[in-house]
């Protein structure tokens, strides 16, 4: 299956196994709670998911590559203890908590989630010493003789001995208790995510057409080449910043991520045909409204992958700008609910902002200790901070100003006087939080007449080709434009999509190349 419907699968899996019955007690016992194994190629997003999943599930997650470790880490030390058996007393071996079961115990204390995953990589590729003890954790549970802790879900990956000449075949008793999980790469769910956290248009463009570099690993005389969905994506980070700073990526910088010299040069090749195009035909200008009848006419007589390229640019410059607007719209959509609440203290204006933005800072802060908070949310609680903290700084001045009704400082007045002084402060406020609604509004409008530019510049340079078909599909392909055509009727978008056969039209145009 592929990664999208793995991390589904294990969702499900850890679902089933926090769920209790009546009593409180978990309906399928640990013991029955089969580890889940996932097996898959390099790179492919299996360590990847798990981050997710937790986040996504709310509970805890430990993470260990088991090649780094020893058999003692993983077990832990011997020592001697004395017991008595029968009167008698003996000298038996004990071990120490393994360093594995400590880690759970500490992130309990130190998130207080009592539920989570643990997470063990490369668990087919241990040493030799170290192999019976993974059985035994499969098997068991337990590292040494120390339990997993109840409530911790065991997930484990692997790669296929043809990824890995370490790989250690699983003996029957052991695959006989464990949930096994094939993952096969798929480059077009892996573009739903790319969309999603905003890969490098030039990437996509270039992978639309070379599928078959998504994930390519081969052996040769030289030894390994390959190119990995991880290798892409670093390797997307590294142009986007890359471009901040005016540094070039070239085949040398490439080579260090896809580790496959023959995709290596056909990318580079490809990234600066990308390049040129970015300067040629001016995506900023066609999406503000400019479009030249003479870039129109080189477009149609250029080559099938220029104007794919093309496309790909206005489709970036789109997809961006839809994010942005939709990012606009959660800030606002948070900050609201944060100042319902505004009315509620019997503080004065700018008292009541300081705390609503303590409380949000503690909301942020315990959310972060405990590693809840992806990247997006993450950014998304600093941007309502920051906003509440220009709201509490504008509330400070206007306070300040004669003739207000309530006092600065704790705004400690008679009753009369603190209740008019606090319906002028919220009027204040809202007339703040009115003045960002309606610059989110002709954000939104604007975002709604670049989108009806491409279409003009479209429809002028194309009309309904395979290049229409392409833009048509990626639209219902990438996240933000799709959330953003939930809110927006374009009535031309609806028609195409309607007129078009765009997903299987893609692929026979993309095939027949």
């Amino acid at each position: 299956m592929n990664i999208k419907r793995a991390k589904e699968e294990i969702k499900d899996t850890i679902e089933a196994y926090l769920y209790k019955d009546e009593f409180g007690a978990y309906a399928i016992p640990m013991i029955r709670q089969r580890p889940v194994l996932l097996i898959g190629p390099p790179g492919v997003g299996k360590t990847q998911i798990m981050e997710q999943i937790a986040k996504e599930c709310r509970i805890g997650l430990v993470a260990y590559t088991i090649t780094h470790h020893t058999r003692q880490s993983a077990i832990g030390l011997p020592f001697i203890e004395k017991k008595s058996y029968g009167g008698k007393e003996y000298s038996v071996t004990e071990y120490t908590m393994s360093e594995i079961v400590a880690s759970i115990y500490d992130k309990i204390e130190a998130t207080g989630l009592k539920e989570g995953i643990l997470f063990i990589d490369e668990i087919n590729c241990v040493s030799e010493t170290l192999a019976p003890t993974m059985l035994q954790f499969l098997q068991c549970k337990t590292f040494g003789s120390h339990k997993i802790p109840e409530g911790w879900v065991i997930v484990a990956a692997g790669n296929p001995p043809e990824y890995n000449k370490s790989v250690r075949d699983f003996d029957v008793v052991t695959l006989d208790r464990i949930k096994k999980i094939i993952v096969e790469p798929d480059f077009e769910v892996w573009k739903e995510y790319a969309y999603q956290v905003n890969i490098h248009p030039a990437i996509l463009a270039y992978l639309n057409v070379k599928k078959q570099y998504f994930c390519h690993i081969e052996t040769t005389v030289d030894g390994r080449m390959f190119a990995t969905p991880r290798g892409w994506e670093d390797l997307s980070r590294l142009i986007q910043v890359y471009e901040h700073l005016g540094k070039q990526v070239d085949r040398e910088v490439i080579v260090q991520y896809l580790q496959h010299p023959k995709i290596a040069k056909d990318f580079a090749n490809y990234l600066e045909l990308y390049d040129k195009y970015q300067n040629e035909y001016q995506v900023d200008e066609i999406l503000a409204g400019v479009i030249r009848e003479s870039l129109c006419d080189k477009l149609a007589k250029a080559a099938f992958d220029e104007r794919l390229s093309v496309v790909g640019l206005l489709l970036s410059k789109l997809g961006s700008r839809f994010g942005e607007v939709l990012r606009q719209e959660e800030l606002m959509g948070r900050l609201m609910n944060v100042l319902k609440r505004f009315r509620q203290a019997e503080a004065d204006g700018a008292g009541q902002i300081s705390e609503l933005l303590r409380e949000t800072e503690q909301e942020w802060e315990g959310l972060k200790k405990q590693e809840l908070l992806t990247r997006k949310e993450d950014l998304l609680y600093r941007n309502v901070m920051k906003k509440l903290e220009e709201y509490r700084s504008a509330l400070i001045l206007w306070e300040k100003e004669p003739g207000q009704a309530a006092s600065s400082g704790e705004g400690k007045v008679d009753d009369a006087g603190a209740s008019k002084g606090l319906d002028a402060a919220w009027d204040f406020l809202r007339e703040r939080f009115a003045a960002d609604s309606d610059a989110f509004e002709d954000s939104f409008d604007q975002a709604s007449q670049m989108l009806e530019h491409g279409f003009d510049f479209m429809e002028a340079a194309f009309g309904d080709s395979q290049e229409m078909v392409i833009f048509i599909t990626e639209l219902n392909t990438s996240f933000n434009c799709t959330k953003f055509l939930q809110e927006y009727d374009c009535e031309r978008y609806y028609q195409y999509n309607k007129r078009l056969l765009f997903d299987d039209a893609e692929q026979e145009i993309l095939a027949g190349m």
